[in-house]
């Protein structure tokens, strides 16, 4: 009972901004269409910030399960699969384009790199997935290890996630075409940083020569 409330306020306040686009003036009015209590509101969340912030958390979720539903899923690399998953959330995105639109121009900050409040658990979840991410790809070595610089890994993942949603924000292009080929830049350019590449070639060469002298 209590979910499928918590659910209905959700859906409520979603189905609103997409219709109005913009979010209700009060609590009041929102549980007044929904013709239930405003206390029931405020059983699931303290405002709606806590709705937006959870919003979001379920559209990354909604994106990582349906990418990985694929038949390909299990085939992919890391590259593919966070590829995948960019894709599959901008598809989402594109389905609740009003709201997700008004939510990003409203919250992202003029500083780059700052992560906006209606992000904090979409962000916490897309750690999680790009550490289980970088795991499998250090496994195939997709992504080289390198001792001193991998644990801010996930940091330099993060800021890609924003400087792809900040990139949406501002995209004009039809169905986010513009935006697609971001993703697909942004990802190619991070996998060709945190993967083997000439300086690792050099740095095993400078290795083996050292190794070599004793």
């Amino acid at each position: 009972m209590e979910n499928t409330e918590k659910e209905r306020i959700k859906q409520g306040y979603l189905t609103y901004v997409l219709d109005k686009n913009r979010p209700p003036a009060s609590v009041f009015k929102l549980t007044k269409r929904l013709n239930i209590p405003e206390e029931t509101f405020y059983r699931y969340y303290p405002n709606f910030e806590a709705v937006d912030r959870e919003l979001w958390a379920d559209f990354g979720r909604q994106a990582r399960e349906k990418a990985a539903l694929e038949p390909v899923w299990q085939e992919y690399g890391a590259r593919e699969k966070l590829l995948a998953f960019y894709y599959t959330l901008l598809e989402i995105l594109k389905q609740n384009r009003s709201y997700a639109l008004m939510a990003l121009r409203r919250s992202m900050p003029n500083v780059p790199g700052i992560t906006p409040r209606v992000l904090d658990d979409f962000r916490s979840e897309f750690i999680m997935f790009i550490e289980s991410l970088l795991r499998d790809g250090r496994r195939t070595e997709e992504i080289a290890p390198r001792r001193f610089v991998q644990d801010s890994y996930p940091r330099l993942f993060w800021t890609q996630a924003l400087f792809v949603l900040t990139f949406l924000a501002k995209d004009e292009s039809l169905n986010f075409e513009r935006t697609d080929a971001a993703v697909e830049k942004a990802v190619t350019l991070s996998f060709d940083l945190v993967g083997r590449n000439s300086f690792d070639s050099a740095l095993d060469l400078t290795r083996f020569l050292l190794h070599k002298r004793r």
